[in-house]
């Protein structure tokens, strides 16, 4: 009889494991998914709050001192009533974040709110575009991508192999690094 209860103990434990190690897993699971939903959701939204302010501005037309007194009054306000992540600074990333992707479709890699404001700030298009994708495939952190935009990659790629390696970059700037073989994926030269 002791020994039947022993297994039945045992049994018992092993349901268990396995049953935890089954919710486990799907609690992780939806809870990236619910991170990715979440931060899709954050971007999308910040984009359309942009439109609204450039779409009031009178398509950009509007007196600076004039606007910068309407986003102070709508900063205040949107803080009051939802929170911080309104400031001026704020409005003002959102604004550039519409003007910067006006056709903004929400890439696969699911970029953060904080990677965006790092992006927004460069200027050219092609550049812009290449560290995006460079972003993407290979899953830089927000502060990984304010290094490599720090230390001027995208420039010293352009400027490393002449006309040569110029349309390589812009290439890559377009369509991402596409990955022919084990070799492509590495990224330490040792290696």
């Amino acid at each position: 009889m002791k020994i039947n209860i022993l297994k039945k103990i045992e049994n018992d434990e092993h349901l268990i494991t396995s049953m935890y190690h089954q919710i486990s897993n799907i609690i992780t699971e939806n809870k990236t998914k619910m991170i990715y939903q979440i931060n899709n959701t954050l971007v999308e939204t910040n984009f359309m709050i942009g439109k609204i302010i450039v779409e009031n501005e009178q398509n950009g037309n509007i007196r600076a001192e004039y606007g910068k007194d309407i986003l102070k009054k709508l900063s205040k306000k949107l803080t009051n009533e939802f929170g911080s992540g309104f400031s001026l600074s704020g409005l003002y990333n959102m604004r550039l974040f519409y003007t910067r992707y006006k056709n903004f479709q929400p890439p696969a890699g699911n970029l953060s709110w904080s990677h965006y404001c790092y992006l927004i700030y460069i200027e050219d298009d092609d550049e812009r575009s290449f560290y995006e994708k460079e972003c993407i495939n290979s899953k830089w952190s927000k502060r990984e991508l304010k290094r490599q935009i720090d230390s001027s990659l995208f420039q010293r790629l352009l400027l490393s192999d002449g006309k040569t390696n110029k349309k390589k970059v812009l290439e890559l700037s377009k369509k991402g690094q596409t990955i022919n073989s084990p070799t492509d994926i590495l990224k330490e030269p040792y290696v």
